[in-house]
């Protein structure tokens, strides 16, 4: 893309001052907290918000703290990391790629980490979801460094346009193979079937531990990348001339990917539309600015999640229907809607 074409087709959000940013980021980050507290309180079993307030302050073993501090707050927490990696992954691949209907998945992350576990499932009799957790990152992983050597190869290099169609083409071979080991035991893969729809149930501390290490290098090497990104989006000619790095932007962009989109898919399993359309209502309010664009993903991408998560506990309570479900019914005609705006579509 021309340095012209990407000035023509980036517009200003509906919010143009930084104040006026600043005070939409503070309404966010209240509205979570107020998501975060009606997870801890809504489920099978109701728990009161007083009696949510004391298992948080003063645990006393009752039945509603256990609740509250075993099972739900770390499914809470995890939706609140989770989503953020998510939303932030897709950020950043929208603006590397400057194709706004780009996901995570674009680079095979996603198929990755479903290759991985499948494997394991398959022919390692792992049935746990502590048990192939690092298998589903470190498949991700994998895929990805695939993905950029293969990309990078010959002369050019790893092109946007490059590494897209190599992620797209991989992750559709990957998750080919996955669906036909799937078929031929298909009793084996009946624990795999939440996993492979997204969700946040069952989670534990150990899990939440174990990926937030991860999903915290991620957001912070994408916070690095922000500015390097604004320059990126204005063509590569002129991103030079600027002083962008941009082979050294490309592949910081390509490990806070795969370090964040990586860990919330072994934890929570290949939720959709996060990172698709979450970045597209960043934008629509606070314009292309990626140094505006990732804080905003980092909260209002958790706040769907979480909500997806709430939604799927009582929509068919007692039973649950799983939060990746949720988000590709509300991301969907949602997503619909807003690239039908010129204002959104561009970057």
């Amino acid at each position: 893309m021309r340095a012209g074409a990407a000035g023509r087709q980036a517009r200003p959000g509906l919010v143009r001052t930084n104040s006026g940013r600043a005070l939409g980021l503070l309404v966010a980050l209240a509205v979570l907290a107020l998501a975060l507290a009606v997870s801890l309180a809504v489920g099978a079993k109701p728990v009161p918000l007083p009696d949510v307030w004391r298992a948080l302050t003063a645990y006393d073993g009752s039945e509603h703290a256990f609740i509250v501090r075993e099972l739900r707050l770390p499914r809470a927490l995890l939706g609140l990391v989770a989503g953020a990696a998510l939303g932030v992954s897709g950020a950043l691949i929208q603006a590397l790629t400057r194709n706004p209907l780009a996901d995570p998945g674009i680079l095979g992350v996603n198929a990755g980490a479903g290759f991985a576990v499948t494997i394991g499932v398959g022919f390692l009799g792992l049935s746990s979801i502590g048990a192939y957790l690092w298998l589903s990152f470190v498949g991700a992983v994998v895929v990805t460094a695939l993905v950029y050597v293969i990309g990078s190869a010959g002369q050019g290099g790893g092109t946007p346009i490059r590494l897209t169609l190599v992620g797209v083409a991989l992750g559709a071979v990957l998750a080919g193979v996955s669906s036909a080991i799937t078929l031929l035991n298909p009793d084996a893969f009946t624990k795999l079937v939440g996993w492979s729809a997204g969700s946040l149930a069952g989670r534990d501390w150990s899990i939440l531990l174990t990926v937030l290490p991860f999903i915290g290098a991620g957001l912070l090497l994408a916070f690095l990348a922000a500015r390097p990104l604004n320059a990126v989006a204005l063509g590569d000619d002129l991103a030079r001339s600027l002083g962008a790095n941009l082979v050294r932007t490309r592949l910081l962009v390509i490990v806070a990917v795969t370090l964040l989109a990586g860990a919330a898919t072994a934890a929570a399993g290949p939720i959709g539309f996060v990172g698709l359309m979450v970045p597209h209502v960043a934008r629509w309010f606070i314009g292309p600015d990626q140094r505006w664009i990732i804080p905003y993903t980092v909260v209002c991408a958790p706040l769907l999640l979480i909500a997806a998560d709430v939604i799927g506990r009582v929509v068919l309570s007692p039973q649950e229907l799983q939060a990746g479900i949720v988000t590709a019914f509300v991301g969907a005609p949602v997503l619909i809607l807003l690239v039908r705006r010129k204002k959104v579509s561009g970057l």
